[in-house]
């Protein structure tokens, strides 16, 4: 083809985020990702309808789900040829599985697609010591009770001790926090700026509930009408009350309050051609414009969750854009240090000359247009489903207001970072 499609984005939807250990603790990445893709389907109608494609994913998997997002599809009333990807990229999966099925549509080789994410932190896979599971091969393969007893040769109960979850970077040894910690030292952030983040996530997301901007993103779940994490009675000295998390002394400014929590939950968005969308008169929310990955070395000291700063200015060069051109900044909260770390950045002379190769900075954006639906450390953050939660919640933002453009920003383990560009309607000009 000789020109690019315009990729639509139709609506998305998510089941309540909750809490890990609580309303979801007796359900899986499968149980999850299955109905909230069967919500998607009844929320357009595209029961018996085959999807081009539908790629999802989760980051805390068990090894049954290695089929994941196909064994979600057949669970659910789209048709049984609708194929699945399963995919992660840690924290950005299902904003990356926009970002590829928004290629495909744009080049014209699908019409339609599905991108979801799913997680748990309630049903974590528990895996024995290597030594063990090797003694379990062995007992597998033995052919007779001397083989059998062979394989126990040496056995010890400590081999019994399972080996605990972690998210600790493989490469240093440190958890996704204690790498924060370190960034907020760095680009001298507070526990004040941190806290009072937090408690504006909080105050934004009850008033979306409350004003019923979520009756239509969020349905209700197991008994579940919305997010379990939001508080809408919270306050600076509630936030100040709490004891740092990753750094214990005194130096320590991340905390529980501060800091997004283990969640369950999951999310899907429905992206079409804008000529599969006339087809089949479907209402066009917003346009995906523009998207963009990169990633740091977080190894020799860059911040772990600074590939966002690199993913954006690369996604403004692409579009010709100005950090100031947006009606609404979508930034995932991992933690409020590192949203503010990001913003630092962005008008730190020194970094964005540096780091970004700029001549100038980017510059400073408007803060009462960032977030303001509340966001991950209000409403929680199940990794492989914040990203498509992020394209839903801006794509219904920019339905009402048409005329607008939003950033999305997304930091994810492994030192890397997405970005997407989100226009409305009547803003789109490519």
């Amino acid at each position: 083809m000789s020109s690019l499609r315009r990729v639509a984005i139709i609506g998305g939807t998510r089941i309540p985020f909750c809490r890990s250990n609580s309303a979801y603790s007796d359900l899986s990445n499968l149980d999850m990702l299955a109905d909230t893709l069967q919500a998607l389907v009844d929320q357009h109608n595209l029961a018996g309808r085959k999807i081009d494609d539908v790629i999802a994913g989760a980051v805390t998997t068990h090894s049954r789900d290695w089929n994941l997002t196909r064994e979600a599809i057949l669970s659910t009333t789209l048709s049984p040829r609708t194929p699945g990807t399963t995919l992660q990229m840690a924290c950005g999966t299902s904003l990356q599985a926009a970002m590829l099925l928004a290629g495909r549509i744009a080049s014209g080789q699908i019409d339609s697609a599905i991108a979801a994410g799913s997680d748990t932190t309630s049903d974590v896979p528990l895996v024995f010591q290597k030594r063990f599971a090797r003694r379990m091969v062995k007992l597998s393969q033995a052919r007779d009770l001397m083989g059998r007893l062979r394989a126990f040769k040496g056995f010890s109960f400590g081999e019994l001790s399972p080996q605990a979850p972690g998210n600790a970077e493989p490469r240093t040894r440190l958890s996704m926090g204690q790498h924060c910690e370190l960034m907020a030292r760095r680009w001298g952030i507070s526990r004040a700026e941190q806290d009072q983040l937090a408690l504006e996530s909080h105050q934004k997301a009850a008033a979306a509930y409350a004003d019923g901007f979520f009756d239509q993103l969020v349905v209700p779940y197991q008994g579940v009408a919305r997010d379990n994490n939001v508080r809408a009675d919270s306050s600076l000295d509630k936030l100040a009350a709490l004891k740092p998390a990753f750094d214990r002394s005194a130096a320590g400014t991340l905390t529980a309050g501060n800091s997004t929590p283990l969640t369950d939950g999951a999310s899907a968005v429905f992206l079409t051609s804008e000529e599969y969308a006339a087809k089949h008169g479907l209402k066009v929310q917003a346009w995906l414009t523009h998207a963009r990955t990169s990633a740091v070395n977080f190894v020799s000291g860059e911040g772990l969750l600074m590939a966002p700063t690199l993913a954006v200015s690369e996604l403004l060069d692409a579009s010709g854009l100005q950090l100031q051109d947006f009606d609404y900044y979508e930034i995932h909260e991992a933690f409020a240090a590192q949203v503010l770390c990001t913003l630092k950045a962005w008008e730190s002379p020194d970094y964005c000359a540096e780091v970004l190769g700029r001549t100038a900075p980017l510059g400073s954006i408007d803060r009462s247009k960032l977030n303001v639906r509340g966001s991950s450390l209000a409403v929680g953050h199940p990794f492989a489903a914040t990203g498509a939660r992020l394209i839903a919640t801006l794509s219904k933002l920019l339905e009402a207001d048409p005329g607008a453009r939003g950033l999305i920003s997304v930091c994810t383990a492994g030192g890397m970072g997405a970005a997407a560009i989100l226009e409305g309607t009547k803003t789109a000009k490519y």
